[in-house]
């Protein structure tokens, strides 16, 4: 094998082996996803991202072809008590060592303007993209009769009517 080829082999299994580091520095569990209905424009996605590196790192953005655009959001309660959604434009801080859930009522991925509805049971490919581990590939499934087993069901069933 040639200098050249030998170089060419090496950094090509370099390249390769990223995506795999983040995926075993960021673990995803219990992810699934919601719409409020066939008619409705967006969703959202919940999951609890563990982060099993020494070093903090943050969730910064979230893709996916599913919809025409994907957002980091949250909760925010107003002056008024009422509690309204905003987009978290610098993300999510995942601690070292520890786990960090988006959850209904509270942090989720949210998709506007859906290209098709959710179908029970389908499968959502999404890229979680972190500030130091990088992209992190899951296929998310649609789950539309799950009930919100933290008890904080407020607001996420409305997703239709969000507009931006």
């Amino acid at each position: 094998m040639s200098l050249k080829s030998t170089l060419f082999a090496t950094l090509a299994g370099c390249v390769l082996a990223v995506p795999a580091l983040a995926a075993d520095i960021i673990v995803v569990d219990d992810a699934y996803a919601r719409s409020s209905g066939k008619a409705a424009k967006a969703g959202a996605a919940f999951m609890v991202i563990q982060n099993t590196s020494d070093t903090d790192d943050r969730l910064i953005r979230a893709t996916s072809d599913v919809s025409a655009r994907v957002e980091l959001h949250t909760h925010m309660i107003d002056d008024a008590g009422v509690a309204k959604m905003v987009h978290v434009e610098e993300g999510f801080v995942i601690p070292a060592g520890e786990s960090f859930a988006l959850k209904r009522g509270g942090a989720h991925v949210m998709f506007m303007g859906l290209k098709d509805p959710f179908e029970q049971g389908e499968m959502l490919p999404v890229t979680l993209v972190f500030e130091n581990a990088g992209e992190v590939v899951v296929e998310i499934p649609v789950d539309l009769e799950r009930q919100d087993k933290h008890g904080h069901g407020h607001g996420h069933d409305n997703h239709g009517s969000h507009s931006n």
